[in-house]
């Protein structure tokens, strides 16, 4: 493939998020109907564009909530997914969203594995499928699976045929996650010359790079990303939608109509309903993300914020903490002091750090303000 550098960024970032259908086919992942609809309310309420809400062709129960959610939201579309197989248009069709995605393999060891018939006739499969969906009157979407081991002729080939059937999009999936940012830049580039197709981006985790391969798809032509809430999804999961609403408008200079306070609160009700727990380091929504403990992060940030925090918590709904530990230094233990309305000489508050650091290794976690205040008490009561 030969990269076409169009270093071009949508103006609007879109998001599609696969929550409620790849995040849940996490192992072990369940939601109840309830929980469904609760989490596509949020993920509307947070202004996200689309949500592909689940898999009609698992049965009524699926088929009634994924109906539901579609009735329930005000702002997102929301989009069912589907196989490429006619069967499951008259299900698509029956939830009255009005929208399909429709996925076909088209690498070629799925092609081989899945479907046992040349690649031929998987275009010609897929051009059949799609032309009855084009009839009914859907907006349709096609996701090429495992498109970044897909061959370069034969995926041209497969959007040339999807362009001229009337599919609005291709998804392009590195199901396997096996791009590099480098990668998935040259083959989107390649791909945005191939195509008017709208592109979407689908990327997986697997090297810990999805949030970096959609970056740099976006960058080179794409115009949808495809994210799941804290990346949940199979094996590594997704690319996380926290870390693109935020990452895109910076990095890329394109508008997001996210709102970012509203994160947090969504990650929490989807790591609630899934039994997966957010570590404190999570990137926008990890509960450690704006403390400091360090002596001179803390020394800094108490002159000018700016000086060791890229991003405003208050933009994220969030608040910086200042946290007491082994790595605090003098600036952290003033700011205790004063915050406790206290006066101490120099020789009480270096006494008072050095009783803080070894409390910490002793017990291996931050120390509170309230302990701070009687350890200050007892060396007060030494002093007299």
């Amino acid at each position: 493939m030969t990269a076409k550098p169009l270093m071009r960024s949508p103006r609007r970032l879109k998001l599609n998020d696969s929550t409620l259908r790849d995040g849940e086919q996490a192992p072990g992942v369940a939601f109840t109907p309830a929980e469904k609809l609760a989490i596509a309310c949020l993920l509307d309420e947070a202004g996200v564009d689309e949500i592909e809400a689940g898999t009609p062709a698992m049965g009524p129960d699926e088929m009634a909530v994924i109906t539901q959610i579609g009735r329930s939201v005000t702002r997102a579309r929301v989009i069912p997914w589907c196989r490429m197989i006619p069967e499951d248009l008259a299900l698509a069709q029956a939830t009255g969203l009005g929208s399909v995605h429709l996925s076909a393999s088209i690498s070629p060891m799925q092609i081989a594995a899945k479907y046992r018939k040349p690649p031929a006739q998987v275009l010609d499969m897929t051009r059949d499928v799609v032309a009855r969906a084009v009839d009914m009157g859907l907006v349709v979407s096609v996701g090429g699976e495992d498109s970044s081991r897909a061959e370069s002729g034969f995926l041209a080939d497969f959007v040339g045929m999807l362009g001229q059937a009337g599919v609005q999009r291709f998804r392009y999936a590195d199901t396997l996650g096996v791009l590099d940012p480098f990668a998935a830049f040259e083959t989107i580039s390649w791909l945005r010359g191939q195509t008017e197709l709208e592109i979407e981006f689908h990327g997986h985790d697997d090297y810990g790079l999805a949030t970096a391969n959609t970056l740099a798809a976006l960058r080179a032509g794409a115009d949808v990303a495809s994210v799941t809430v804290l990346g949940l999804g199979e094996r590594a999961g997704n690319a996380p939608l926290e870390e693109l609403a935020l990452a895109a408008p910076r990095f890329l200079g394109c508008e997001s109509g996210v709102d970012l306070r509203r994160l947090a609160p969504l990650a929490r009700a989807v790591a609630l309903a899934s039994g997966r727990f957010i570590p404190e380091g999570k990137a926008v929504v990890g509960s450690a993300v704006f403390r400091h403990e360090s002596g001179i992060h803390v020394s800094g940030l108490l002159r000018d914020a700016n000086t060791y925090e890229a991003i405003n918590p208050t933009h994220l709904g969030r608040e910086r903490e200042i946290v007491f530990g082994k790595h605090s230094g003098r600036a952290a233990i003033n700011h205790a002091l004063e915050r406790l309305g206290v006066n101490a000489t120099e020789g009480v508050a270096t006494q008072l750090l050095e009783a803080v650091r070894h409390m910490a290794e002793q017990h291996k976690r931050t120390i509170t303000l309230d302990e701070i205040a009687l350890l200050f008490s007892e060396l007060q009561c030494r002093a007299a």
